[in-house]
């Protein structure tokens, strides 16, 4: 129970990595409002999941890229939950597309989900987390892809060095706050972004070979990093960047 009494704030929680988080936060004691675009059947399975275990829960919909999602968002949470002292901003897209040929609207769309979204998400809720005066802590769902490039990925993985960037820009912003802000980078998890691209059973086959555990990750394999970084035995811990990909950035031989 690691999460016992806080209140935990999760985007893009209807399904893969944010859902596995948002239940995870739960089962560790947090109450938790979640944010999701367009699958409200999920984000209403995940709040029963959450209330089950005798949390408070609740969802909101919203398309990250709009600012104004950012606000409603806090405010609804804060209204149901009491406060926000932690903020897992997951909400994200990768849609693989070629460099060269890459039209404008994928390549906007995308910096606006992934940094944009991510960007006025941490800003909301740092906000609140310095007019309730007792600190906080920020978690943004970077990737691996902020240290390595992909071939498909010329659009996304700008967004995700972002994301690494910002958290060490804010955790200097808002130390003198005690929030905390750090970045998750998972290696490759199995989530809807990458089902049809993980299809092929030799790349899915190759890329297994490549992790030194010898597996893909599953989107529980995000919940104990989450965890750490939103409670209390990273109270010292600030600016970070944790891996959380089997070894697969180390494994260049």
């Amino acid at each position: 129970m690691l999460l016992e009494g806080k209140r935990v704030l999760v985007t893009g929680a209807s399904a893969g990595i944010g859902r596995a988080v948002a239940i995870g936060c739960a089962r560790h004691g947090a109450d938790v409002a979640i944010n999701y675009g367009r699958d409200t059947a999920g984000a209403e399975s995940a709040v029963a999941e959450i209330k089950a275990l005798g949390r408070k829960g609740v969802a909101v919909q919203g398309d990250v890229a709009d600012p104004e999602t950012a606000r409603s968002f806090i405010a609804v949470a804060v209204d149901a939950l009491g406060g926000v002292d932690v903020l897992v901003s997951n909400a994200g897209i990768c849609p693989f597309h070629a460099f060269l040929d890459m039209p404008v609207e994928t390549f906007e769309r995308t910096m606006r989900v992934n940094l944009h979204g991510a960007y006025f998400m941490v800003q909301a809720a740092a906000n609140q987390m310095v007019r309730q005066g007792q600190g906080g802590a920020i978690i943004a769902m970077s990737s691996i892809s902020a240290l390595v490039g992909g071939e498909y990925q010329t659009h996304y993985t700008p967004t995700k060095a972002g994301l690494l960037s910002l958290m060490q820009s804010t955790a200097i912003a808002l130390g003198k706050h005690g929030i905390r802000c750090n970045a998750l980078l998972p290696g490759t998890i199995l989530t809807e972004i990458n089902k049809d691209d993980l299809a092929d059973q030799t790349k899915r086959t190759y890329m297994e070979s490549r992790i030194p555990l010898g597996r893909l990750g599953q989107p529980e394999d995000m919940v104990g990093p989450t965890v750490f970084l939103a409670s209390d035995l990273a109270q010292y811990v600030t600016g970070a960047a944790l891996l959380v990909d089997g070894g697969a950035f180390v494994n260049l031989q």
